[in-house]
């Protein structure tokens, strides 16, 4: 059996069950654990499975995603270790912008302290809390306003964010795989855009849970970033393609207390 006859195999026995263990891959196409590898790296490397401890499964594509209110719920140790990692990298008196999301308003909760800064961001909580909290310069987009995500999308807000000259951008996501970062909302993604444009630095922040589900729009491919920063769960599998876009990878470990 050839290489794309194995691996059609694979993709056909995923759509039946929803993981698969090497082991038994291995047994059913009659193959070393080395030719499976070499099969689910180049499906991993098209987007199509994602490897998981001891096997794999479909990528997941997501059509829509959770409330402000539900994400805060999701993950929140792990992004509070992200979040505290990624206002690390932030030094004197930078402009920095801060995408929509709840991991990059862990980031907005250690600028409380940092006066020094200037902030640029499209979501009002994060909003909400530097002008409570903060004493930073900061500005907020505008633009067309989704209720749900409590944060403001679409051209206007765009061309808000071409005004700017900044340092650091902090992108959110719901979705990224081996091909890029992605969204199932296209008016977000001239946002993530424009911010990555009017930034000298683009870095991801993403737990690896988001790693392996897909949005149906793409914002831009791995090797456009200069840095993710993800918790210590994701894949050996993901930060070996991350490691191959030469895009740097920042692992932090879990702050289970928090």
């Amino acid at each position: 059996m050839i290489p794309a006859e194995r691996q059609r195999k694979i993709i056909a026995l995923l759509t039946q069950k929803e993981v698969i263990s090497i082991a038994e891959l291995t047994e059913t196409l009659a193959v070393s654990h080395m030719t499976v590898r070499r099969d689910i790296q180049s499906l991993e490397s098209q987007g199509r499975v994602v490897s998981v401890s001891g096997g794999v499964q479909l990528s997941r594509l997501i059509t829509s995603e959770p409330s402000h209110k539900t994400k805060e719920g999701l993950e929140h140790h792990k992004k509070v270790s992200i979040g505290k990692a990624a206002a690390a990298l932030i030094g004197p008196a930078a402009r920095v912008y801060l995408d929509a999301g709840t991991t990059t308003l862990e980031i907005a909760r250690h600028l409380c302290q940092r006066p020094d800064v200037m902030v640029v961001t499209n979501d009002f909580a994060i909003a909400a809390l530097l002008t409570e909290f903060a004493e930073c310069e900061l500005y907020h987009t505008g633009g067309l306003v989704t209720r749900d995500n409590q944060s403001c999308v679409g051209t206007l807000t765009a061309r808000t964010l071409e005004q700017f000259n900044l340092d650091i951008c902090f992108l959110s996501t719901a979705s990224w795989d081996s091909r890029g970062v992605s969204t199932p909302s296209e008016s977000k993604v001239p946002v993530k855009q424009a911010a990555m444009r009017a930034a000298q630095k683009s870095i991801l922040v993403s737990d690896s849970s988001k790693y392996g589900q897909v949005g149906t729009f793409k914002v831009c491919a791995l090797s456009e970033l200069d840095a993710i920063v993800s918790d210590s769960d994701l894949s050996l599998s993901a930060r070996l393609v991350v490691q191959q876009q030469g895009t740097k990878l920042h692992v932090v470990a879990t702050e289970t207390s928090a």
